[in-house]
């Protein structure tokens, strides 16, 4: 036990006190902040004053109604953003998206530009040559026969923003819509209060009127999934390292005079498993203390933000199979190691493994539309696929306890397998240089006693 504590712990401190794990460790957090704060910062940056559009109207009876519906298009997209945010029951990952950029909604300025005995082709060149002088950004022609389906032209500086362009079409489609409501004797009031969408909150059947159910549950399964996958893409390299590394600097005999194959390997999976502990422990503190600033932050501001609330039981659950799956493919790391005699040939290996990893994401979308049938059932028991399917069960539908615990029986269990297995490999693949063991050698070397 001694050894083996000696082992975890050369593996352990070596790691954390190398420069690599300070600069991973402080780049993290700034990396996550850089890809989802910085964006939504630049996003809400309003470079330029309002865009300057002219409306040509050929109908004689439009440009009111176009110039309305910008104005009103303004408000409300301002007055829905707030709304959302004050309001986040209702909310899931695409309505924030669509908030921010509501939050962010440019502004107009919208004129009409009268004939005065000008053919089409001469209204356009007057319009380009403002346009050149930096006097408009673009101009809307509307034809006659709009409401019969013509066809509208808008001519812009910048064909590239499609913010504005979309904001165009949905202008003049509001107010060609109105138009056309208006010539049947229909109101436009009347008919916006007709297709007033109704809001449906979903709640879990028995669950006596609790909270309204947003769809997180779904995103914290996937989110403890794609914490394993990152940790194995950050430490699966590490692991396979740290097997084959006495190999390469040749001081396997004389770690085997002194020491079992077992607890060798099992102290350096422990060792490099412990540097991920801390590491993500480390950027847990930093991302809660992120989200809490963030929160009060914008309530400061007169936003409410409310927290998702985790239960207590779904916590472990997430903890244990995020220790399933990691231990998992980690060890398959371990049995990848000890096959190869050099790091390249070992990531030459791994990406089948982070193949099987990604089959599970893609399981989990039918069990999480029929959590109760037995095609969820089998793959909650697969203990490669288990980490997310039965943690996604366990989210939607929660399955009779004694499912939740065969599956973690057989995950863990396939974890010593794997790991006795890597052992045996490892004891004689140690030895080995120069060539890369063929299945048949491995298969040899499991069986010697």
């Amino acid at each position: 036990m001694r050894k083996f504590a000696a082992v975890v712990k050369r593996e352990y401190v070596q790691r954390v006190r190398s420069k690599m794990f300070l600069v991973v460790t402080i780049g993290g957090p700034v990396m996550f902040a850089l890809f989802t704060v910085v964006p939504a910062l630049i996003a809400g940056i309003k470079a330029g004053g309002p865009t300057r559009i002219a409306v040509v109207d050929e109908t004689g009876r439009m440009y009111e109604r176009v110039r309305d519906a910008f104005n009103s298009r303004q408000d409300e997209d301002v007055e829905e953003g707030k709304a959302e945010v004050s309001n986040p029951a209702n909310q899931n990952s695409g309505d924030r998206l669509k908030q921010a950029a509501k939050a962010v909604a440019p502004e107009y300025t919208v004129e009409l530009v009268p004939a005065d005995g000008r053919t089409s082709d001469e209204m356009k060149r007057a319009l380009d040559e403002r346009i050149k002088k930096d006097e408009l950004d673009g101009y809307l022609i509307l034809p006659k026969d709009v409401f019969d389906g013509g066809e509208a032209q808008y001519y812009a500086r910048n064909v590239s923003d499609i913010g504005t362009r979309a904001q165009v079409e949905s202008a003049l489609t509001r107010a060609v819509r109105d138009a056309r409501l208006d010539e049947r004797g229909v109101s436009a009031d009347v008919m916006r209060a007709v297709n007033r969408p109704v809001n449906v909150k979903v709640r879990k059947a028995g669950e006596g009127g609790g909270e309204a159910d947003t769809g997180q549950g779904f995103f914290i399964a996937f989110g403890a999934g794609f914490v394993i996958y990152l940790t194995i893409l950050l430490y699966g390299q590490v692991i396979l390292g740290a097997v084959i590394e006495e190999k390469e600097t040749r001081i396997a005999e004389i770690l085997f005079s002194s020491i079992r194959s077992f607890p060798l390997m099992m102290g350096k999976l422990i060792g490099v498993s412990l540097v991920a502990v801390t590491q993500f422990a480390i950027w847990g503190v930093a991302f809660a203390a992120f989200a809490l600033y963030g929160a009060a932050l914008l309530a400061g501001q007169g936003m409410s933000i409310t927290l998702p609330h985790v239960p207590a039981s779904l916590l472990i659950y997430i903890v244990l199979f995020f220790l399933l799956g990691y231990f998992i493919y980690a060890t398959i790391y371990a049995l990848v190691g000890s096959m190869v005699t050099t790091t390249q040939e070992g990531g030459q290996l791994a990406m089948p493994i982070i193949l099987i990893l990604v089959v599970g994401f893609y399981m989990a979308f039918p069990v999480m539309r029929s959590p109760d049938s037995t095609f969820a059932f089998w793959v909650s028991m697969i203990p490669f696929f288990a980490p997310i399917t039965m943690l996604m069960r366990v989210v939607v539908q929660t399955p009779p306890f004694w499912q939740i615990a065969l599956s973690l029986i057989i995950g863990f269990a396939t974890v010593v397998l794997l790991l006795w297995l890597a052992s045996r490999v490892y004891r004689v693949g140690m030895l080995m240089y120069g060539k890369r063991a063929t299945i048949p050698e491995v298969l040899k070397w499991i069986r010697q006693p």
